[in-house]
C-alpha cells in the first residue's frame, strides 16, 4: 500500500514521495530491523535494503501488492519478509514471526497510484470501472454504500471524510438516481456528481472529494491509521524512529494529534502557568514541530507530492500508553 506516485518518466512509473527524507528520518543502519507498513510496489522497502545491511518486514493489505512482491524476498538474501495484512496489526504480525521490537517504522498513507491506475479496482473517477475501492478486495464496496446507505449517512460520510461542503446535495442526488438504476460503475457516480455541483474554484474535479470520502470509509483508513500508530508505539525499541507520510488534512491531523499527545505536548490551562502533563510518561520525542514537505524539484517532477507531509518522532524508553495504564 505504499504510495508510489507516478512521474513523467515512463521507465520509472512509480516513485515514492519524500523518499530521501524518509530514509534519512529512519536513521538506517546495518544490522537493524525496520517495518515498511505500506509496501505497495516496494519502493521504500527496496531503498531501505539498498541503503543499509538491514532487515525489512513489509506489510500490505492489498492481495495484488502482496502477490506482486512475492518474488522479491528471494532476491534479498533473507533480509526482506513480506506479510499480507494490515499495518494496524503489525505488532501481532511481527510477534507471529518472533519479533518483539524493531528500529524503525515507515508508513505512507492513502491510495497508491497503482490502485488508481487499475480501472478494475474502482478507485478513480477518471477511469471507468466497477465502483469498488476495496483495498483488501473483500467486504462492502463503494457501490454498496451509495446504493444502500441512508441519505443522511451518505451525506455525513462525504462531509466528514471528504470535507465536501455540498455533501447533502450530492447525497440527495445519489438517492434519487439509485431508484432508477443502482450505481455500478465509477463514471456513473462521477458523472452524477459533476452534474450536481459546480467545479470548485481550486480546479479539482467535482467528484474528487466524494471518491476520497467513499474510499476512506470503505477501507476505514483513519481507524486503521490510528491503530497503526498505536501498533508502531508498541513495537518500536527505545531510540527507534517513526516516519509517517500523509497526503491530506484528515490523515495529517490524526498523526499530529497522536504525536503531540504521546510526546506530552499538551496545552497549559493558562499562559501564566507552566505546561502540565499528568498522563503517562511521554512515549515519543518529536523531531521538529512542523512537518517536512517536498521541495520545488520534487513537486515539479511529481505534482502529487505537493500535498505530502512527513512527520517524524523517536521512541523513548517509556512503556506504550496502553501498557502503562
Amino acid at each position: 500500500m505504499t504510495r508510489l506516485r507516478s512521474t513523467r518518466d515512463s521507465e520509472s512509473p512509480h516513485v515514492p514521495v519524500l523518499m530521501e527524507e524518509v530514509l534519512t528520518a529512519l536513521d538506517l543502519r546495518d544490522g537493524a530491523t525496520y517495518v515498511d507498513g505500506t509496501f505497495g510496489a516496494g519502493g521504500y522497502t527496496l531503498a531501505m535494503l539498498g541503503r543499509a545491511g538491514c532487515t525489512v518486514y513489509a506489510i500490505d493489505r492489498d492481495p495484488n501488492a502482496a502477490a506482486a512482491g512475492r518474488a522479491l524476498p528471494e532476491a534479498q538474501a533473507g533480509r526482506l519478509v513480506l506479510m499480507e495484512g494490515r499495518f494496524g496489526d503489525m505488532d501481532q504480525l511481527l510477534a507471529e514471526r518472533g519479533i518483539a521490537q524493531v528500529d524503525g517504522v515507515a508508513l505512507d498513507i492513502g491510495v497508491s497510484s497503482m490502485q488508481l491506475d487499475q480501472a478494475e479496482r474502482g478507485f478513480s473517477f477518471a477511469k471507468d470501472g466497477p465502483l469498488d475501492m476495496r483495498m483488501e478486495q473483500s467486504g462492502p464496496s463503494a457501490a454498496d454504500v451509495v446504493n444502500y446507505a441512508d441519505e443522511e449517512d451518505i451525506a455525513n460520510i462525504l462531509y466528514r471524510l471528504g470535507e465536501e461542503r455540498q455533501s447533502r446535495r450530492i447525497a440527495r442526488a445519489i438517492v434519487a438516481a439509485r431508484t432508477e438504476k443502482p450505481f455500478e460503475r465509477t463514471l456513473e457516480l462521477a458523472g452524477l456528481v459533476a452534474k450536481t455541483i459546480r467545479k470548485s474554484s481550486d480546479g479539482i474535479h467535482p467528484a474528487t472529494r466524494t471518491f476520497q470520502a467513499l474510499r476512506i470509509h470503505v477501507n476505514d483508513e483513519l481507524g486503521e491509521l490510528e491503530r497503526g500508530l498505536s501498533a508502531a508505539e508498541k513495537v518500536l525499541a527505545p531510540g527507534g524512529r517513526l516516519a509517517v507520510v500523509t497526503f491530506h488534512s484528515l490523515e495529517d491531523r490524526v498523526v499530529k494529534t497522536f504525536l503531540k499527545e504521546r510526546s506530552g505536548d499538551v496545552p497549559s490551562p493558562s499562559r501564566h502557568l507552566p505546561q502540565l502533563h499528568t498522563g503517562p510518561a511521554a512515549s515519543f520525542t518529536l523531531l521538529g514541530r512542523k512537518p517536512i514537505t517536498a521541495g520545488a524539484d520534487e513537486v515539479s517532477r511529481n505534482p502529487r507530492s505537493r500535498s505530502a507531509k512527513l512527520r517524524v518522532a523517536v521512541r523513548t524508553d517509556a512503556p506504550a500508553w496502553g501498557a502503562a495504564q
